[in-house]
């Protein structure tokens, strides 16, 4: 690997923005699922951050992917801990690693073309672009100013806060120059942020009531058969997903990561996150959509990106009071930008069913 592919040619300083930005643009959904199942989000935080840096090791960081929870888990944990309780659910978690070692071993014991040749892109590109717009869902949600069922913020106030954070992060992609043009979303959410605050929809007691050092609470797992293999199955889908995800980014930078490094390390990379999240009590990750949209919009390539939002990551994890900040941003205005991030994915979908001239009949 080239060095410039390992240290990039931009300054140091713009990497950490970016990587910044690229830990904006998933925490919304890195949280969400600890948060509707009962998990810390400080472990989240922190098995985002170790298990992305254990994918960039086992990949030579040549991907520009960054792992985060993983929604096909949500309601498999909730019903876990209800039965069999948090330590063997965290145990049940760790093992669903196997099965993404499974699915490394025989795509490396039969090489890439067995994707290819099971999941051509007629195949991948509608699966991409269902992951996209399945998600979308979740988003538009957020942008309505709803919480499940729950109307937290008003519809109207909702729609504008939306709307500021969409509009000023495509304005800053389309018409911004120098370090806002590669930080589009971090001015979105920023100005959906203050507008936010100016309204009230901020709660700023939380903030100050925060600690400034606080030590994530590690959950010890225990391993229960039957919790185990209530969760095995549940992997299949994310460890498809996986394929989607290497394919869509591969879209993006116009490179074929199924081969180089390969989809047996992207998918044993993942699996080690995953393990390593189920050990310390974290939901298990895998490649988010979201930053996917986030790379194609700002078309920052590097690899090293994903470094520091990892990095970023794990510091988080054990700064309460910005953890108090992150979750202060109110859903309408991470929903407007999710909005863009999962409309860009499925068009990566799309666009790789073009690429390939296939014949929809």
């Amino acid at each position: 690997m080239h060095k410039s592919s390992i240290q990039g040619n931009d300054p140091v300083w713009r990497q950490v923005i970016s990587g910044a930005q690229i830990l904006f643009v998933a925490f919304g959904a890195l949280v969400l699922v600890p948060l509707l199942t009962g998990l810390n989000p400080a472990m989240a935080l922190l098995g985002a951050g170790v298990g992305t840096l254990l994918f960039q090791i086992v990949t030579r960081r040549q991907v520009p992917l960054f792992l985060g929870s993983s929604f096909a888990f949500i309601a498999p944990i909730i019903y876990s801990i209800q039965t069999w309780g948090l330590p063997a659910t965290m145990g049940a978690l760790a093992c669903v690693s196997l099965v993404y070692f499974a699915f490394a071993a025989l795509v490396n014991r039969h090489g890439a073309a067995i994707v290819h040749r099971f999941m051509p892109p007629v195949v991948i590109g509608p699966v991409v672009m269902l992951i996209g717009l399945s998600l979308a869902v979740v988003a538009v949600n957020m942008a309505m100013g709803k919480a499940g069922d729950v109307q937290v913020v008003p519809y109207p106030t909702a729609l504008l806060l939306a709307g500021i954070s969409l509009g000023v992060t495509i304005l800053a992609s389309v018409f911004a120059r120098g370090l806002l043009r590669l930080t589009p979303i971090l001015a979105g959410v920023v100005a959906g942020y203050i507008v936010a605050a100016i309204l009230g929809y901020v709660d700023f007691d939380k903030i100050a009531a925060a600690p400034w050092l606080a030590v994530p609470e590690l959950v010890a797992p225990s391993f229960n058969f039957a919790a185990v293999l209530f969760m095995l199955p549940v992997a299949l889908a994310p460890a498809i997903e996986h394929v989607g995800g290497v394919v869509a980014i591969g879209g993006v930078t116009g490179k074929d990561y199924t081969q180089t490094p390969g989809l047996h390390r992207t998918l044993f990379g993942d699996g080690l996150g995953v393990l390593f999240a189920g050990l310390i009590g974290g939901p298990p990750v895998t490649t988010y959509a979201e930053v996917t949209g986030a790379v194609s919009l700002t078309r920052n390539f590097n690899p090293v990106t994903m470094t520091w939002a990892a990095v970023l990551a794990v510091v988080l994890a054990f700064f309460g009071k910005f953890n108090a900040i992150l979750q202060s941003i109110p859903a309408p205005v991470m929903g407007g930008i999710m909005m863009l991030l999962f409309g860009t994915v499925a068009s990566i979908g799309l666009k790789s069913l073009i690429v390939d001239r296939t014949d929809l009949n």
